[in-house]
């Protein structure tokens, strides 16, 4: 691999990853306010919506699927998006939209990028209620795996080896529910990839307004369990606890 590939942790489920001269982006949040949930920290940096060969987006959620980030990257961006989603997509204007179930492929510039199975209800938006959730493997001189929202599942050790796992271990407000992975199902999950690195997302970026006031913090606190879990459940897996906006080298 080269040592110039990246991951950068753009912030909830954004990561821009830069790797064998392609630049790919998932699940864009960039806007600092979506619904009830604010931004805290950074905002993306410009370059982060620069020169993007295609956008990968693992489901329709709101903090995934932001219609006003997305368009912010223009309508010709090159989207692959999961199962029945298309229409969703080309109704509000976008024109390069590839659909992809578990298991299809996709060659963006030097890059394979093949979406896999993810245990998360994809559904619950206006019009598109039985679109379901992916994640996706992304296969070059390294493999990367973007777990986009899902829960452990069976099958998921066939997904490895991986040079990367980037996985999901909160959510938005101060507990999550069936469907996510914690901080313990991260670490088991990375296990089960035999990842070489790990790094935690959807994690410290958007909250409900208000509860930033709270004392407590609460969701700056999962990645720490993360880095404590994987030392204890697979030692053998780097944890890059990444603040938005950080970067990490995959040499």
């Amino acid at each position: 691999m080269s040592s110039r590939d990246s991951a950068t942790y753009v912030g909830h489920a954004t990561v821009l990853l830069d790797l064998d001269g392609t630049r790919l982006l998932t699940d864009p949040v960039l806007r600092r306010r979506v619904g009830p949930l604010v931004r805290h920290g950074a905002p993306p940096a410009p370059e982060t919506t620069e020169r993007l060969d295609a956008v990968l987006v693992s489901h329709l959620h709101h903090d995934h699927a932001d219609h006003a980030s997305l368009r912010r990257l223009g309508r010709e961006v090159r989207l692959l998006v999961p199962p029945g989603s298309r229409h969703f997509f080309q109704r509000r204007g976008f024109r390069a939209v590839t659909e992809m179930a578990p298991g299809e492929s996709a060659a963006v510039g030097a890059l394979t990028v093949t979406a896999v199975d993810a245990h998360h209800d994809g559904g619950r938006r206006r019009f598109a209620r039985d679109v379901q959730a992916i994640g996706f493997l992304v296969s070059g001189e390294s493999r990367v795996y973007f777990a986009g929202d899902t829960d452990y599942f069976a099958g998921m050790e066939k997904l490895g080896p991986v040079d990367l796992a980037l996985l999901p271990i909160w959510g938005w407000g101060p507990s999550i529910g069936e469907g996510h992975l914690d901080p313990e199902g991260a670490a088991r999950a990375a296990a089960a990839l035999q990842a070489r690195t790990a790094v935690p997302i959807h994690w410290g970026t958007l909250y409900p307004f208000g509860l930033r006031r709270l004392r407590s913090a609460p969701l700056l606190r999962p990645a720490e369990k993360f880095a404590a879990e994987l030392r204890r459940l697979a030692p053998q897996v780097e944890a890059r606890v990444l603040r938005p906006g950080e970067s990490t080298s995959l040499a």
